[in-house]
């Protein structure tokens, strides 16, 4: 009897295995960014090109096996706007400004926020912990999953991090294309790929 129940219970075990999903992500990671110039808030887009991911892990089963204590060293000199002058102001006039040249942040939290409806994208709060200019917050970030694309989109304040003589710095740089203002509020976001393999049953948050 006892060798039954084992046998069964060998047998659920390889069942439920083969049945439940196991995420995959790549060891990289995009950060963008959207500053906003002018009484009209006129959005002007960015991407940080040296971003260091270290994720929690390669694969899991959710998406809080993935992400939660991953993290991503940003190095702030190494930009791109689509405007080659404009990046060179940027860096000097703002970045270099502050007192570190790298953006430290490591995910800490992740949660659904609505029941999932099949066909539908997956959406959910993430919190992000962002070291910038020595000064450490927690910031909650949107994300949205389909069709293997994990994306996640927030907004910080530039003064919550200190770091207001640096925006004086590029509103004085740029006073005439900016019409005298910079706003203090950018959005910031990440992406990357996640695919699911060897499942039939839902990704769980």
């Amino acid at each position: 009897m006892k060798k039954v129940l084992l046998s069964l219970l060998a047998l659920f075990s390889i069942s439920h295995a083969a049945t439940g999903c196991v995420l995959v992500q790549p060891a990289d990671m995009n950060v963008t960014w959207k500053a906003y110039k002018t009484l009209g808030k006129i959005g002007v887009g960015g991407q940080f090109t040296s971003v260091k991911y270290t994720p929690a892990a390669l694969e899991g089963k959710n998406f809080k096996e993935l992400f939660v204590g991953s993290k991503v060293s940003i190095d702030t000199t190494k930009i791109t706007t689509g405007n080659p002058s404009r990046d060179e102001t940027l860096v000097k006039f703002f970045f270099q400004e502050l007192k570190a040249t790298t953006i430290e942040a490591k995910i800490i939290n992740i949660k659904k926020t609505d029941k999932h409806t099949k066909g539908k994208p997956r959406t959910g709060m993430i919190d992000v912990e962002i070291t910038m200019n020595e000064q450490t917050l927690t910031i909650p970030m949107k994300y949205h999953y389909s069709e293997g694309r994990f994306q996640a989109t927030g907004t910080i304040d530039l003064f919550d991090f200190a770091t207001s003589d640096a925006l004086a710095s590029i509103n004085k740089s740029c006073y005439d294309l900016h019409k005298g203002k910079t706003w203090s509020d950018v959005s910031i976001g990440f992406s990357t790929t996640i695919e699911a393999t060897l499942c039939n049953v839902e990704i769980k948050k």
